[in-house]
């Protein structure tokens, strides 16, 4: 089957996510990408439980799942060669509820020659109540017509 990806094989989305050994860690999946947004998933993990009592999933992780969703979303805007992680800023509003996967959904609202801002939500099953908030900052490094970055 042909490869239909805008991106060049090195730099397409799916393969910023693969590349990342703490995604595989996490057991981050991409569940969806498109022109400057993505949405990546991260299932009920005993191990990444931050509370024995309540059994929540650690906010460290929640946190890694969020800015690799914005990395994600920088990396499938058009023209997109690399990015880096700025600032993140993060409200956490509550606990992911136990036993239920956290899906985080970014898109990027403004871009410049050299920076992409970029908004991120997590929620889990109850998507009226989310986990986190998150607005950031992230580097932009175009594509040039010979595949080299700007």
């Amino acid at each position: 089957m042909p490869d239909l990806s805008p991106h060049p094989p090195q730099t397409r989305p799916e393969d910023f996510i693969a590349a990342l050994p703490h995604a595989q860690a996490l057991g981050l999946r991409l569940d969806q990408i498109g022109d400057g947004f993505a949405t990546i998933s991260m299932a009920y993990d005993p191990r990444l439980i931050g509370d024995p009592v309540t059994r929540v999933i650690h906010g460290g992780a929640v946190s890694a799942l969020m800015d690799t969703c914005c990395g994600a979303a920088v990396m499938s805007y058009p023209g997109a060669a690399t990015t880096a992680t700025i600032d993140l800023r993060i409200d956490y509003m509550r606990g992911a509820t136990p036993g239920q996967r956290i899906t985080a959904r970014a898109e990027c609202y403004h871009v410049t020659r050299s920076v992409a801002f970029v908004r991120v939500t997590a929620s889990d099953e109850d998507q009226t109540r989310p986990v986190a908030t998150a607005t950031g900052a992230f580097t932009f490094a175009r594509q040039t017509s010979d595949g080299d970055e700007a």
